[in-house]
C-alpha cells in the first residue's frame, strides 16, 4: 500500500528542515573557521575617552605608549576615531 503525503505536510517537513538548518548555521561559531587559530585575549586595564582633537599619535605620545597601543585595540581605524570613543591605554594581551 502506498503512503500518499498532502502537499501541505510536505510543506512542513520543508518548512521545520529549513529552521533546523538556519538554527544550526546561526548557533555556529564562525570564529573558529578560518585562518589564524587561536586569538589573543585582550585584558584592558586603563582606558581614555576620546577629545576633540584626539589623534592616535597624539594619545600616543600623551601616555608615552608604543606599537603595543595597537595590540591592545586592535580594532582601532586612526581615521575615524571619534569624541568619547574608549581607547584602551594599558593592558595585556595573551
Amino acid at each position: 500500500m502506498a503512503v500518499v503525503i498532502s502537499n501541505e505536510s510536505l510543506n512542513l517537513v520543508l518548512m521545520l528542515c529549513l529552521f533546523l538548518i538556519i538554527s544550526f548555521a546561526e548557533g555556529k561559531q564562525i570564529g573558529d573557521i578560518g585562518f589564524g587559530g587561536v586569538k589573543a585575549t585582550l585584558r584592558c586595564q586603563k582606558v581614555y575617552g576620546v577629545e576633540a582633537g584626539d589623534t592616535c599619535n597624539g594619545i600616543m605620545g600623551k601616555f608615552k605608549l608604543t606599537a603595543h597601543f595597537f595590540a591592545i585595540n586592535p580594532n582601532i581605524n586612526c581615521n575615524t576615531i571619534f569624541v568619547g570613543q574608549w581607547l584602551c591605554i594599558a593592558g595585556t594581551t595573551k
